[in-house]
C-alpha cells in the first residue's frame, strides 16, 4: 500500500488533512463505493470515508500480506488489541489521526459501538473457520464483516422526516435494510473473489450448496468450469440479488441527500453480478468489475429512482 495513504503514529496531520487521507484511500481501494460517497454532502462523505478506512484497517489485521506471515496466536492478539483501541476510541481517547477523525465522526453522528465490535468478531471467525456448512452460518459471517457497515453508516445517512414522524409500526425497520445491503455486498464480494480466496485455503460457498450441485472442493481448487459450476453460481447470484432486493425498501426512507448515493452504490455493486454472468461465471481467471462509463451512465438512472421510487 502507498505509504502516503497510511496513517502513522508519528504523523501530525490536522483533521482536514486526515480526512483527505481517508478520501484518497477510499478512492484507491473502493472505486465503486467511492463514487457513491461523492454524491453525499461534504460532512457526510467525510464521515463515510473515515468509517471505510477504519473497516479497512480491521480487515487488514487478517488479510494484508503482512498479516499472512503471522501465526494464529499473533493474529488473535492483534484483534484483541484492536478491540481495546476501538473501545478507548469510543470513549474519546485517541492516539493517531485515524482515531481522531473517527472520534470527530462519532461526535457529529453518534452511533453505538456494537457494530464495530461485531465486525472485529467477524475477523475472529476467519482465524479458525475456513468452511461454512450452511448458508445460515455464512449469513452470520456476512453480517459481522459487512452487515455491520450498514449499521455504522445509517446514522450518517439519516432518515427522511416522513419516516421519523410516523408510527414505528407503519414502516419496516431501516436497520434491517441496512444490514441486508451489507450482506448483499459481501455475498457479491465472495462470488467475485472465489479465485483469490481459494489461494488462501478459504471457501465461502456453503458446503451444502456444493453438495447440492455436485461440485467438489477439488473441482473448485482446480478452477473447473462445467455445467455444475454454472448452475451453482447461478444459484448464488440469485441469492445475492434477493438480498439486494430486501435492502431496497429501506433506501426510500433515507434522508433526501442520501438516497441518490445509496441507490447508486447499490445498483453499481449489484452490477458486478451481471458482469460475472457475462464472464460465463469464470471468476477463476477474471476479476469482475463495472466499467467506469457504465458507472457514469448509471447515475441519471439512480437519480430518477431516488426521486420517484
Amino acid at each position: 500500500m502507498d505509504k502516503t495513504n497510511t496513517f502513522t503514529k508519528n504523523s501530525y496531520l490536522n483533521l482536514d488533512d486526515a480526512y483527505e487521507v481517508c478520501r484518497k484511500e477510499t478512492a484507491q481501494w473502493a472505486k465503486t463505493f467511492y463514487l457513491g460517497t461523492m454524491l453525499l454532502p461534504p460532512p457526510k462523505r467525510k464521515a463515510i470515508w473515515a468509517i471505510y478506512v477504519w473497516c479497512r484497517r480491521t480487515d487488514e489485521l487478517m488479510d494484508s500480506p503482512e498479516a499472512q506471515l503471522k501465526t494464529t496466536n499473533e493474529l488473535a492478539d492483534r484483534l484483541d488489541q484492536w478491540e481495546e483501541k476501538t473501545k478507548t476510541m469510543f470513549e474519546g481517547r485517541v492516539e493517531n489521526e485515524l482515531e481522531a477523525v473517527m472520534a470527530d465522526t462519532l461526535n457529529r453522528f453518534p452511533m453505538p459501538i456494537k457494530p464495530y465490535l461485531d465486525m472485529i468478531e467477524g475477523q475472529r471467525m476467519d482465524l479458525h473457520k475456513h468452511r461454512y456448512e450452511t448458508f445460515e452460518e455464512l449469513e452470520l459471517y456476512c453480517y459481522r464483516v459487512a452487515g455491520t457497515v450498514g449499521l455504522m453508516t445509517q446514522g450518517v445517512m439519516g432518515l427522511d422526516p416522513a419516516y421519523t414522524s410516523a408510527p414505528w409500526s407503519s414502516f419496516p425497520d431501516p436497520s434491517d435494510a441496512a444490514i441486508a445491503l451489507g450482506i448483499a455486498n459481501q455475498l457479491t464480494n465472495i462470488l467475485r473473489d472465489i479465485g483469490e480466496d481459494r489461494g488462501r485455503g478459504r471457501i465461502y460457498l456453503p458446503q451444502e450448496d456444493l453438495k447440492r450441485f455436485n461440485y467438489s472442493e477439488s473441482d473448485l481448487m482446480a478452477g473447473k468450469l462445467n455445467t455444475n459450476w454454472k448452475a451453482l453460481m447461478a444459484f448464488q447470484l440469485q441469492r445475492a440479488r434477493e438480498w439486494f432486493t430486501r435492502s431496497e425498501e429501506g433506501v426510500r426512507w433515507l434522508s433526501s441527500d442520501a438516497r441518490l448515493p445509496v441507490w447508486t452504490s447499490l445498483r453499481l455493486y449489484r452490477g458486478i453480478l451481471d458482469v460475472i454472468e457475462r464472464l460465463d461465471y469464470d471468476v477463476f481467471n477474471n476479476r469482475a468489475y463495472v466499467n467506469k462509463w457504465v458507472k457514469i451512465l448509471d447515475i441519471p438512472i439512480s437519480y430518477f429512482i431516488s426521486r420517484f421510487r
